[in-house]
């Protein structure tokens, strides 16, 4: 009996598998912004050390970018008062490390292109509630802008510094 080994070096991954040739996943983004000018930030779930984002997901299908945001940020935060400020016009992108490419959204992308929001909080503290139906989030807090590159995973870091220069032109 002879047995055909597969092995890393013998073994072709098809061109629509490579990670260069998966997608971008659409999303959106939510920079909510206290009556002190802090962001709003969540401590993931998945990634319970000290990394923080801000609110943010997939865009389901036939759904509009600020229904997304609106749907995403209820679904993880339970927030449900704010005025939006403003619809920044351009779109930002994150690729996703090697290590995750497979693992996060079920292999089907290798990244994500996201329409951000910035929207002022204009409800009372206790409708922030995390213990939503899937919960995403462990932990929140209200920091400064400018820490927000200091918090963020580094893969996200470089669209975090350019949403600064976006919550700055806002809040100035």
């Amino acid at each position: 009996m002879i047995i055909n080994l597969i092995t890393p070096s013998n073994f072709l991954i098809p061109d629509f598998m490579r990670a260069e040739n998966l997608p971008m996943r659409s999303g959106v983004g939510v920079v909510i912004l206290n009556n002190e000018n802090k962001v709003f930030v969540g401590k993931r779930k998945d990634n319970p050390v000290d990394n923080w984002q801000m609110p943010q997901g997939g865009v389901d299908l036939g759904e509009d970018y600020l229904s997304a945001m609106k749907r995403e940020l209820l679904e993880e935060t339970s927030i449900k008062s704010i005025k939006v400020l403003k619809e920044i016009e351009n779109f930002y992108e994150y690729e996703l490390p090697k290590d995750l490419i497979g693992i996060i959204w079920r292999g089907k992308y290798r990244g994500q292109k996201q329409k951000w929001f910035i929207a002022r909080f204009i409800g009372n503290e206790k409708e922030i509630n995390l213990e939503t139906r899937k919960p995403e989030f462990i932990e929140w807090k209200w920091i400064f802008p400018n820490d927000l590159p200091k918090v963020i995973v580094k893969f996200k870091k470089d669209m975090y510094i350019n949403l600064l220069n976006d919550i700055k032109k806002v809040i100035d």
